[in-house]
């Protein structure tokens, strides 16, 4: 606080004893000069006497003394500050009090009083002044003594509630401002007693009286004052009213919070619901958000404004009550009546508000209260805002604020912050729309290429899942298909298209059809995935050059993965081969489970190394896992290992149906949500037993053709299968005799009983036989016509060591 002779120096007053005294003549000539004066200024009275004050003043002042001359004689006197010239030339700041010395029947005298300010505080005005400073101050100005009581205050501060002044005398801070933290503000003050530092820009938010049903915010300032010994007399503070500049911050910290908190997903309910979360308690009690059923389906919203003198029937997407004791019911249909205001904002697209609503009035017949026929009394709401919820000039739905238990209604401002906390949200909500819209047509695309029902058939027992992505860009292109091929085998595949979409879900489609047909030609699994690289390269090449050669990217497969799996039940053995995807497991009958080493051929289209097939046999009962890198959900490259082997501990799990284990197993590796596109298909073997299966090796004599054919009937009898003994006498007759005619080697007759009576005749021959149509003047070539007519199909299947002809027909009722 610095020493007494200082604060002594900064509390002198202006007086004569202070001052260094000269005369003035009417026309400011200087007709007598004091010590004092010369002991500042350094000049002798000769010098001086009779010069004009204007001669003494420096130039920067020396043009205003004619005008402060004309001043003072007509006011009767002045004060201010000049600077006058030391005799050393240097100037003085000095402080001048001119007041009249008249004299009876004399000339007019004036004197004057200089003060230097070299080491002065300031002017050093009268009490008159400083009280009016203080008291028309519009901050609010008060002192209390140690005791914390009122010793003054001015009349500012009476707006902050507590009354005037002469009310507050020996009354604390807490008698008088009950709504007000008495504790925290005195023990500031306390702090500033004991310490003697002052505290600057205490900020205090609270209800005063005055204001009861309005939040307030203050900035109060505390400065200890003192005796002439520097011992505390108490406290001087100030108060400001900060309030609109408080309610500025919390708006803008309301925005920014609502910029982090919604819009965080694409989904509409949850969007909905982080709108209402954001808005309570921190600006209402009390926000229902409903939406047209269209909206929330990612339909787009009927054009042109919604008709006004009808009911309007919404649902309500997301709701939030400060105390939890009005139900929101969200997923219900909420009806507003005609002509409410919410049915009048949803008409014109204008928000509405109304500070003070009538208590006994009905509510709007919404779903807010679960009972249509509640007052706003019965609701304990006393102000409401309705704000329409519009993106891109649409009309999606409303939003309803209200306050309960907040006494403060709402303003002009908070409808402003109102609509725009439902503008950021609407957005948000009509994006999640469009994603839905967008996401639920590539579901119905990727759902509808996905095969809807997996093939009956006896070589394995199957169950496949399927859960597509939860990205903002869509679904994957995962998919999973079941082949039936000739002699009771099956085609297990499983493969992924990159990107998400639309545009990955119909190249998809694009490559399973692809697949099927190349299926179809009974190839090893690494010729099937041969072609298919090819066909991919080929296809983006053509795609690649046209003119919408952007567009066509985007749907190419190239890059895609692929694991082509055959399974024959007769011999018990798979072969297999895979295109940059994830090898299969295998669960044994025991339940150990194995990953096949399986060589990693290069994703489709790319190039590379050539495609490589394994076998292997598997007992019956065995499980082939197949899969798309997505049930490994983290799938980092460092994670390989740990993620096989969270696979492979729910591969061991309890044993159960298999479609139920496919689901368990899935919902524990991958979350509800996925990131990437998920498909598992999960077949079990079975074996034919030995009674289903008969084959005969015959020498490549025509003679042994009749003894086929008996020993085929033979064992379709004992199958109890005579109705087809004909056509099966036809089919090996002419089989056989194709095989001895065409081919060279053994030949071996097989017929397999599975769904449908299999005919198969091997040979060591390597040329497909052709169907041909003889004219009717040919004796011969109408076997195979003759085959191809008479069974459900036929077909050549070729193997290492030769080919296979054979044909199907089914057990019961006329061939296909």
């Amino acid at each position: 606080m610095g020493t007494y002779e200082e604060r002594d120096l900064a509390r002198r007053r202006f007086d004569v004893a202070d001052a260094a005294p000269l005369l003035l003549d009417a026309a400011g000539v200087v007709t007598s000069w004091s010590s004092e004066a010369q002991r500042l200024l350094a000049y002798p009275a000769g010098e001086v006497v009779g010069t004009n004050l204007a001669g003494l003043v420096c130039a920067e002042d020396a043009g205003r003394v004619p005008e402060l001359v004309e001043r003072w004689r007509r006011d009767g006197g002045w004060a201010g500050l000049l600077s006058i010239r030391h005799k050393d030339g240097r100037p003085v700041r000095v402080m001048v009090r001119i007041a009249s010395a008249l004299e009876a029947q004399g000339p007019s005298r004036w004197l004057a009083l200089l003060s230097e300010m070299a080491e002065a505080p300031g002017w050093d005005m009268p009490r008159g002044v400083l009280e009016q400073m203080v008291g028309r101050s519009p901050i609010g100005i008060a002192i209390v003594d140690t005791d914390l009581r009122f010793v003054w205050s001015n009349a500012a501060l009476a707006r902050f509630g507590g009354g005037p002044p002469q009310l507050r005398l020996g009354l604390r801070l807490r008698d008088i401002q009950p709504g007000f933290d008495a504790d925290s503000v005195e023990a500031q003050m306390r702090h500033v007693l004991a310490t003697g530092e002052t505290v600057v820009g205490y900020e205090h938010v609270g209800h005063l009286r005055s204001a009861p049903h309005r939040e307030t915010a203050h900035v109060l300032s505390f400065t200890r004052l003192e005796d002439e010994r520097g011992h505390p007399m108490g406290v001087y503070y100030t108060v400001v009213d900060i309030t609109e500049h408080h309610r500025a911050r919390q708006r803008l910290a309301l925005l920014d919070r609502a910029g982090e908190q919604i819009g965080r997903s694409l989904d509409i309910v949850r969007t909905a619901q982080e709108l209402a979360d954001v808005a309570v308690p921190a600006f209402a009690d009390l926000v229902a958000v409903d939406l047209l059923e269209s909206v929330l389906r990612g339909a787009e919203p009927a054009a042109g404004p919604l008709d006004g003198t009808r009911p309007v029937r919404l649902r309500r997407a997301g709701g939030r009550s400060a105390d939890g004791s009005v139900s929101q019911g969200v997923g219900d249909v909420v009806t507003y009546l005609a002509g409410s205001p919410p049915t009048r904002c949803l008409a014109t697209g204008r928000s509405w508000r109304e500070e003070r609503l009538a208590p006994l009035d009905r509510d709007w017949g919404s779903a807010t209260s679960g009972d249509h026929g509640a007052t706003f009394l019965d609701l304990g709401v006393h102000s409401v805002l309705v704000v329409p919820v519009r993106a891109r000039g649409v009309t999606l739905g409303v939003t309803t604020f209200f306050r309960r238990r907040r006494q403060e209604p709402f303003d002009e401002d908070d409808l402003t912050l109102a609509e725009d906390l439902v503008s950021r949200a609407a957005v948000c909500v009509d994006n999640a729309r469009r994603y839905t819209r967008e996401r639920d047509a590539a579901l119905v695309l990727q759902r509808n290429l996905l095969p809807h029902r997996l093939p009956e058939q006896n070589a394995v027992e199957v169950a496949a899942c399927y859960r597509p992505a939860n990205q903002p860009s869509g679904l994957g292109g995962d998919w999973y298909d079941l082949i039936p091929l000739s002699g009771a085998r099956v085609a297990l595949v499983v493969g992924e298209v990159p990107g998400h979409g639309i545009d990955a879900a119909a190249a998809m489609g694009r490559l399973r059809t692809a697949v099927r047909t190349l299926a179809a030609l009974d190839l090893p699994p690494h010729e099937v995935l041969a072609h298919l690289d090819d066909l991919v390269a080929r296809t983006a090449h053509e795609e690649s050059g046209a003119p919408d050669a952007e567009e066509a990217d985007s749907t190419q497969a190239v890059g895609s993965g692929c694991l082509y799996v055959v399974y024959d039940p007769v011999e018990g053995r798979s072969s297999m081969s895979a295109a940059g995807h994830p090898e299969p497991a295998v669960v044994r009958p025991d339940g150990t489970v194995t990953f096949v080493d399986l060589p990693p051929g290069p994703p489709l289209g790319v190039g590379g190394p050539p495609f490589e097939s394994v076998g292997m046999p598997l007992p019956e009962g065995s499980t082939l896992a197949l899969y798309t890198d997505g049930l490994l959900a983290r799938g980092e490259e460092w994670a390989v290992d740990a993620d096989r082997e969270r696979l492979r501990r729910a591969l061991e799990g309890p044993a159960s149906s298999l479609d139920q284990r496919c689901r368990v197993i899935v919902d524990a590796l991958v979350p509800a949500r996925p990131h990437d596109d998920v498909a598992l298909l999960m077949a079990r073997t079975k074996r034919l037993g030995a009674d289903q299966v008969a084959s005969w090796d015959l020498p490549a004599d025509p003679a042994v053709v009749a003894d086929a054919r008996r020993t085929a009937c033979r064992r379709l009898a004992d199958w109890g299968l005579d109705e087809l003994a004909y056509t099966t006498e036809l089919v090996v007759s002419e089989l056989v005799t194709n095989a001895i005619r065409h081919a060279s080697g053994s030949i071996r007759l097989r017929l397999i009983k599975d769904r449908s009576l299999i005919c198969e005749v091997f040979d060591g021959g390597a040329t497909a036989p052709h169907l041909r149509h003889p004219r009717t003047t040919d004796e011969g070539g109408r076997g195979l016509l003759l085959v191809s007519q008479v069974t459900q199909r036929w077909g050549t299947r070729f193997l290492p060591e030769g080919k296979v002809i054979w044909a199907e027909q089914p057990l019961t009722g006329p061939p296909l």
